[in-house]
């Protein structure tokens, strides 16, 4: 008698999935951002490559962990990992106001964006991150089949290599914008429109 593997299951949005996976992502998101400013500051040579490579770490694992956290496939579980990215942004809020800024661990320059506040960015962070988490799940769930998840290398190696060709393009086009900025911003742009794509096959 020959047994097969039960499926794994999907469209999971519950109150466990959703708060031990943003509990997951707020912390990678803290070590990426740590490491960050350790590359600000310890290797300035190299500095600008090294944040763009964590910048784009980063992007991947907000993006596609909390689909893989709910299994997206359809509505319930995008709409769960939308929330997994919500909350991720919430607990490295926490670890931000608790640990980062006790510490000065940023330049005054990032406050005095906001007029010397540091609260300017929360909103904008909750957005991005549950924006991230949104698309990332639209591009999982498109590209997975009823059964069998789609592998992480299919749904990022498309997005890391149109963020590095747009990031080129506009080095090349001389625009003066720094390198981890506009790889997170080619990065963002990049995944939204994948996952307008993705929703534009299935139809």
């Amino acid at each position: 008698m020959s047994a097969t593997a039960a499926p794994a299951p999907s469209d999971r949005s519950d109150f466990r999935t959703v708060t031990t996976g943003g509990a997951a992502v707020g912390v990678l998101t803290a070590v990426a951002v740590v490491a960050f400013l350790a590359a600000s500051r310890l290797l300035p040579d190299v500095r600008g490559g090294v944040e763009s490579l964590i910048v784009l770490a980063a992007g991947i694992t907000v993006a596609f962990l909390p689909a893989q956290r709910t299994g997206a496939r359809g509505v319930d579980g995008i709409a769960g990992a939308a929330a997994v990215g919500l909350v991720g942004t919430v607990v490295f809020s926490a670890i931000d106001i608790v640990l980062l800024r006790p510490f000065k661990a940023y330049p005054w320059t990032w406050d005095a964006i906001g007029g010397g506040s540091t609260w300017w960015y929360l909103p904008v962070w909750w957005m991005l991150g549950t924006f991230a988490a949104w698309m990332g799940a639209i591009v999982t769930a498109r590209a997975a089949t009823p059964d069998v998840p789609s592998p992480l290398a299919r749904r990022a190696l498309p997005l890391v290599a149109a963020t590095v060709i747009a990031v080129a393009v506009v080095r090349l086009a001389g625009m003066r914008v720094a390198l981890p900025v506009l790889t997170g911003g080619a990065f963002t742009l990049t995944l939204a429109a994948l996952a307008l794509v993705a929703l534009a096959r299935k139809r």
